[in-house]
């Protein structure tokens, strides 16, 4: 390729930048925020909320930002290892250790401004404050990208071989393909109404060694916190503890501090510990996550050339479980995997978007079966739900008891496994045995 146009500066646009440059001669990301200031845009309003890079997140970014792990902490963010560093509770039950569980503590800005820092370092790779507004299409592909230049207000075209949507939740490919003449992909929505809130705690010798804390409902408590409520902490960069509160519906948290304070307190052991010793950095900050969505490109019969999806603009799911900044990095090695069988990148990328629907399906099948069992959620439920319901509910009742059982779970959480691996049955025998030694 002489030239890749990504739409969108945030993980997943980065992340296929990185991908793109090993294939074309020059990659063009364009993004309209400024992002000299915190190095982070406007685009991703969540971004100030507690996230996650899951298990198989750390291995992609390896891969393709090698020693990226090792920049972190030298910068201030904390490496989890280990059951005393990474605690997992169920109803307020410590969860059965994992010895070779290991997380990362760290803010999305501060893990933003490490990939973009090492992405834009690229000789290729370079950034313009530019808004696009519209795709151009010839022969049957999307030959480049309308844009409007921030500031001055010039209006223009770029030429590309291929471009991204990396757009986020926001994107307007639909309506741009449509006045392309093209057919939108068909969508998914789960209403799950979730709000949740991020404080900032000055972190000191409490809580020693613990980087990672995690707390969520068991089978029988999933709407309203049974015993504790659900939340998390993570020794992130600044000596800060970023604790994230959760909750459904009408049991949304607010903004109010001491709301917060008051939550907290009646969280796990840990979680509580933060909010009794450490004074509060900052405002409460709160996001309100209303639907889970995915796009279904492998269920169009035509697809112009020449483009391709990533990030939410291909799937947004319920970000409680912590998978958002993982996907993407599944899909930018899913479009390396495409462009490596040596793909005409001017042609349709259904084997890429084969190698994507793998993966989101993955996520979509583990959030919304959990979704689900909220009594507010009311569909659409997948064929089989049922019987997902009852062998989950066994196996995370078991995964407290069991080592064996839990790394089988923490794998499909972590997107290591596939949810497919807790049906084995060897795993439901195991299960049903643990339980009735019970």
């Amino acid at each position: 390729m002489r030239r890749a146009v990504v739409l969108g500066g945030s993980v997943a646009g980065l992340l296929a930048a990185r991908v793109l440059s090993d294939h074309a001669d020059e990659v063009v990301v364009l993004e309209p925020d400024d992002l000299a200031e915190h190095g982070t845009g406007r685009g991703a309003p969540q971004r100030d909320q507690l996230h996650a890079v899951l298990s198989m997140g750390h291995v992609q970014l390896e891969r393709w930002l090698p020693g990226l792990t090792a920049e972190l902490v030298g910068g201030g963010a904390h490496l989890g290892e280990g059951p005393r560093a990474v605690r997992f509770f169920v109803d307020g039950v410590l969860k059965a250790p994992v010895p070779r569980l290991r997380m990362l503590g760290a803010t999305r800005p501060f893990i933003e401004q490490h990939i973009r820092r090492r992405v834009l370092a690229l000789p290729n790779v370079v950034v313009r404050r530019e808004r696009a507004y519209d795709l151009l299409f010839s022969g049957g592909r999307v030959c480049g990208v309308r844009f409007s230049a921030m500031g001055d207000g010039v209006h223009g075209d770029i030429e590309a071989d291929l471009v991204v949507d990396a757009m986020g939740r926001a994107s307007r490919l639909a309506a741009w393909l449509e006045r392309g003449g093209w057919e939108p992909p068909p969508s998914d929505r789960m209403t799950v109404d979730l709000g949740y809130a991020t404080a900032s705690f000055h972190r000191g010798d409490e809580l020693p060694g613990t980087v990672i804390a995690h707390s969520m409902p068991g089978p029988a408590s999933a709407y309203l916190p049974a015993r504790c409520e659900p939340g998390a902490l993570a020794a992130v960069e600044g000596d800060r503890w970023s604790v994230v509160l959760a909750g459904y519906a009408d049991y949304r948290p607010g903004r109010g501090p001491q709301e917060f304070l008051t939550r907290l307190r009646r969280c796990v052991a840990p979680l509580r510990e933060v909010a009794e010793r450490c004074a509060m950095d900052g405002d409460v900050r709160t996001f309100h996550f209303p639907e889970s969505r995915r796009r279904r490109f492998t269920q169009l019969t035509r697809f112009p050339g020449g483009l391709v999806a990533v990030g939410d603009s291909v799937a947004s799911v319920n970000p409680i479980y912590g998978q958002g900044l993982t996907l993407a990095t599944l899909q930018a090695s899913s479009l390396s995997a495409h462009l490596r069988t040596g793909a005409d990148p001017h042609a349709p990328a259904w084997e890429y978007f084969r190698r994507v629907r793998t993966v989101v399906d993955a996520a979509w099948q583990l959030s919304t079966t959990a979704d689900l069992a909220q009594p507010h959620v009311t569909g659409p439920y997948p064929r089989g739900y049922r019987l997902m319901r009852w062998a989950g509910d066994r196996i995370t009742t078991a995964s407290v008891l069991d080592t064996r059982v839990n790394e089988t779970f923490m794998d499909v959480v972590n997107m290591r496994a596939h949810p497919k691996a807790l049906t084995r049955p060897s795993l439901l025998l195991r299960a049903a045995r643990v339980l009735a030694a019970r």
